[in-house]
């Protein structure tokens, strides 16, 4: 298959938790999401997911995950961490790096408290070691939109804190469409994993953290805030910071070297 790209689930008992796998390379990474998650998950999608890391796919075999399909509620982030590490376990993958995006990075950060000896890098994306006002801010907004299905406004408003002006610009033209385009069933799950948020702190478990680790952020940051990637910093024992200029929340997506950067930092 193209890249080697496969949709899977790993049954976890209760639940199972789909995930998309591309590459062939020796090492491996685990990529986990942030909140959309909530809204549409990995599964069917390994050949799409795959296209981004296409020149890595020779050095990396790298799996996306979703959380799983049934979370209950006051379904914790330290949760969702034991649960990711039991799917490894599952998987059979004894050694990994980990890279998470936002609430992913929330995700990643216990994981690699959680399970030292299994994490061997780790990279966290614009996200935080605890709930901050800004993050609490928007997470109720979020979830006042969500309760009511008021779905064009969640997607404008999540895009109006995470890119910069100039990319807004463009994406406003399709602002008209996003009343319906990846508009779910029902907002459930988002809200387990928007709940999750409101009560995350990994302040004492960040001296854990033993491997190397890169830390990435930008700036104008609307959703956790810039001061958030630099609290991380301070307390991750020998991290590497590197704050995008004039990007925001979602400068995993807008910087052109975001994934040259993460790879090269991988790769050492």
């Amino acid at each position: 298959m193209l890249w080697n790209a496969k949709n899977g689930e790993v049954d976890l008992g209760v639940s199972k938790m789909s995930y998309a796998s591309f590459g062939h390379g020796p090492k491996t990474l685990i990529i986990l999401p942030g909140l959309s998650d909530g809204l549409a998950t990995v599964r069917g999608k390994a050949l799409l997911l795959a296209a981004p890391y296409r020149p890595y796919l020779n050095d990396f075999t790298i799996y996306m995950f979703s959380r799983k399909d049934e979370m209950p509620e006051g379904y914790s982030i330290r949760n969702m961490a034991a649960d990711q590490a039991r799917a490894m376990q599952e998987l059979r993958i004894p050694r990994y790096s980990v890279m998470g995006v936002s609430q992913g990075g929330m995700i990643a950060q216990l994981l690699a408290a959680l399970c030292p000896e299994n994490v061997e890098k780790l990279v966290i994306a614009v996200s935080a070691p605890c709930i901050n006002d800004m993050i609490r801010e928007n997470i109720h907004r979020w979830t006042d939109l969500a309760k009511r299905g008021d779905h064009k406004q969640l997607m404008i408003d999540t895009a109006e804190r995470s890119y910069s002006p100039k990319y807004l610009e463009k994406y406003r033209k399709m602002y008209p469409l996003l009343g319906h385009v990846g508009k779910p069933k029902d907002y459930r799950r988002f809200m387990v994993n928007a709940e999750a948020i409101l009560s995350f702190d990994a302040r004492k478990e960040l001296e854990k953290i033993c491997c190397p680790t890169l830390i990435l952020g930008g700036k104008e940051d609307k959703t956790v805030g810039p001061d958030a990637s630099y609290e991380l910093h301070e307390r991750i024992a020998g991290s590497e910071l590197y704050m995008y200029d004039g990007l925001g929340h979602a400068a995993y997506e807008e910087a052109a070297d975001f994934n040259d950067r993460v790879f090269r930092f991988l790769a050492e």
